[in-house]
């Protein structure tokens, strides 16, 4: 298949070579030269803007963008895809943002002719690598089923979760969850460990035991606990803590709509912001166990 694909990033940018690797045809866009060349010299080809991929003869447009405001700027803005684009091309935004903003895009792709799928997505930049991510789906059912062989050459769990933005309303509870189990894990390490207990030791335990988590078995915040941990490498690479706070924001706003209090989510919201604020922005969201050293 032919796929314009828009946002080469951490995320984007595996995803898209995983396309490749499958056998589509993909013509790509992104703001940095470096990411494009990395496309480019695995068989992409490079488009000079959105409005160029939309106007190409792409059967299906993928954007992976940073948040809602670049997402309506690329479908709504007038250089952007709907204002080129040919009805009857099929759309995929996997960017996470807003459930509201997914909806008000997804209505106006809708208007002019274009099936939309909002499909964000879970498992850090080594689920794309790995092309294991899991895509969680909103919007019609025949849509989904017509996108899934396309979903599953990045991925391998791939739930549609209702209509429209329903993707993202999943796609934001669960990091709210992540954040705050985070925080909780950071915690018992910093606790155990100052009280004695050698890091490794505990981690294992926990992980034996009923405080078992993604974030203490997978991606343990404790340095040298998990070799591929961020944590070991200086929590470089993995998912920023500025991505988590924008994420964690999302599920603050989407609650406050709706008048649903998110109370340990307000708090781990304030926690990421203190620590970015702190300069720690550009580390990975574990890092927030610095918080807890007695010299922090």
């Amino acid at each position: 298949m032919n796929i314009g694909f828009i946002g080469l990033g951490n995320m984007g940018g595996p995803m898209a070579l995983n396309l490749i690797r499958a056998g589509h045809t993909l013509t790509v866009f992104d703001l940095s030269p470096a990411s494009l060349a990395r496309l480019v010299e695995a068989g992409a080809t490079a488009a000079e803007s959105p409005a160029a991929i939309a106007r190409s003869d792409a059967e299906l447009i993928i954007t992976m963008l940073p948040a809602a405001a670049h997402v309506k700027s690329v479908y709504l803005g007038g250089d952007g895809i709907l204002a080129h684009v040919q009805p009857g091309v099929s759309l995929i935004d996997c960017s996470t943002i807003d459930p509201l903003t997914a909806r008000e895009v997804a209505k106006a792709a809708s208007a002019h002719g274009n099936p939309m799928l909002d499909a964000p997505v879970s498992g850090g930049t080594g689920g794309a690598t790995a092309g294991t991510l899991t895509f969680m789906v909103g919007g019609s059912i025949a849509d989904f089923d017509c996108a899934q062989t396309i979903l599953a050459a990045m991925g391998k769990n791939i739930v549609h979760c209702g209509d429209t933005g329903n993707g993202q309303v999943a796609k934001v509870a669960n990091n709210m969850l992540l954040g705050i189990s985070m925080i909780a894990v950071s915690e018992a390490m910093a606790l155990g460990v100052s009280l004695g207990m050698e890091a490794g030791v505990l981690a294992g335990i926990i992980n034996t035991s009923s405080g078992r988590c993604w974030s203490s078995d997978t991606y343990n915040p404790f340095p040298g606990v998990l070799e591929n941990a961020p944590a070991s490498r200086g929590y470089t690479g993995g998912f920023g803590t500025d991505l988590m706070l924008k994420d964690l924001g999302l599920a603050s706003d989407a609650a406050k709509q709706i008048g649903q209090p998110v109370l340990l989510g307000a708090f781990a919201q304030q926690l990421y912001q203190s620590f970015s604020t702190q300069g720690n922005g550009s580390l990975d969201f574990s890092a927030i166990i610095n918080m807890y050293h007695k010299d922090s």
